[in-house]
């Protein structure tokens, strides 16, 4: 497992202070982000990938600085949005998929390779030429998936990913990431996506309130909810 280390981190935006000295050390295989809205969860997810920079303190991903080597770190973990068509950029399936392999520097047959097994593994192998963004949501949330997967990253980041979907599309995207054998972080209000979860962080107003088991999680987001 990859280990990921969030260092006194706090951030702000514009006048909010967002999150608010934060300090984390993450090496499980299965962990999840929850909190109401506004509590800094998908702020703090898009920092372990340095999709966002901190105002204070580190984020480090195997002792790669977040902020500073982007580029690097985002070659090992993978994030995947929660709205599929922010990160759908091809007209057609197969296109979408090659598309995260552009700077591979692979080549065709390698790529093609990949596609193909990633197309079968998703159940989308007779979708590699129908236009990417007339799939089901929860197809293009697998596609999405795939296209973050493809790249054979460490770990996959999850920003709410089934919160668009309907029941059995959420489902369907709970077991792929069940499924996975990298590193999961996901963020989430469907606390049932937490079951067999190894560790669940509670956020709330910026800060961890709770870090420890996802029954425990669980109780402590909800009396903070209540």
């Amino acid at each position: 497992m990859s280990e990921i280390l969030v260092d006194s981190v706090s951030h702000r935006f514009r006048d909010r202070e967002v999150l608010r000295d934060i300090d984390l050390r993450i090496t499980e295989r299965r962990v999840g982000f929850i909190g109401a809205n506004g509590s800094g969860k998908s702020t703090l997810a898009r920092m372990l990938n340095g999709l966002l920079k901190p105002t204070e303190g580190t984020v480090t991903v195997d002792g790669i600085d977040a902020a500073r080597k982007g580029a690097e770190v985002r070659r090992k973990v993978g994030f995947v949005f929660t709205d599929p068509d922010t990160q759908i950029v091809m007209p057609t399936v197969g296109e979408d998929l090659a598309f995260s392999l552009r700077r591979s520097g692979l080549g065709r047959t390698e790529i093609a390779r990949r596609v193909a097994a990633m197309l079968d593994r998703f159940g989308l192998a007779g979708h590699a030429d129908h236009p990417s963004h007339l799939l089901s949501g929860g197809q293009k949330q697998l596609l999405a998936l795939g296209s973050a997967l493809i790249r054979e990253p460490a770990v996959i980041i999850a920003d709410e990913p089934t919160t668009l979907l309907d029941l059995r599309n959420a489902r369907l995207v709970s077991r792929a990431l069940n499924s996975l054998d990298q590193q999961v972080i996901v963020v989430t209000h469907h606390l049932a996506l937490l079951d067999g979860f190894d560790r669940v962080v509670v956020l709330d107003d910026g800060s961890v309130a709770f870090d420890g088991t996802p029954a425990d999680a669980v109780d402590t987001y909800r009396r903070l909810v209540e």
